[in-house]
């Protein structure tokens, strides 16, 4: 009944690394992120729904209810989950616990990439992200998300590594730890 939590830094590849380690583990996948964009406003671009959330109405009951519907998964066991803050929120519901990190630069050319973006107006959007993410979260939960990285069972700097071979640093882990 393995439970893989992942969090991260914005643009370090968690969500593509929970997908491609759900898949190649054969086990469910649940973003948090992903299923709060969904439900943060249906009339938002695609591209203004990670801003988008942090404007909505009864914002920290919000979060709080995505959390709480992480932990139902999680408790259900067979998962994958990726989450800003899944580290902290899922501690005791999980079997590994994953923390992604990349320097900026290294994250700004990936949303550049993404986004098709100049890497210069990648960085700004990227340093906005994080900047919202970290005040919102310091106030609703009184932590700074990025020290998840302390908390976490392994720490993986995706700057020079493909999804595929940070997927296997986490199964390799997995099996040490069984």
């Amino acid at each position: 009944m393995a439970v893989i939590v992942i969090s991260g830094q914005p643009g370090c590849g968690s969500s593509t690394t929970a997908k491609l380690l759900a898949k190649k583990l054969r086990l469910k996948h649940f973003s948090v992120g992903d299923y709060n964009k969904s439900h943060a406003g249906a009339k938002a671009k695609e591209t203004d729904k990670s801003i988008a959330m942090w404007k909505i109405k009864g914002l920290k009951k919000f979060h709080i209810n995505s959390d709480e519907l992480a932990k139902t998964y999680a408790k259900k066991g067979n998962i994958v989950i990726d989450g800003k803050l899944a580290v902290r929120m899922l501690k005791g519901f999980d079997d590994l616990s994953v923390w992604l990190k990349a320097p900026r630069n290294v994250r700004a050319q990936r949303y550049a990439k993404r986004d098709n973006i100049p890497t210069t107006v990648a960085a700004k959007k990227l340093v906005k992200k994080e900047r919202l993410e970290r005040s919102n979260w310091l106030r609703i939960y009184g932590f700074d998300y990025f020290d998840q990285k302390n908390e976490a069972d392994i720490v993986v700097d995706t700057a020079k590594k493909k999804p595929g071979m940070i997927v296997n640093l986490i199964i390799k882990r997995l099996k040490e730890q069984e």
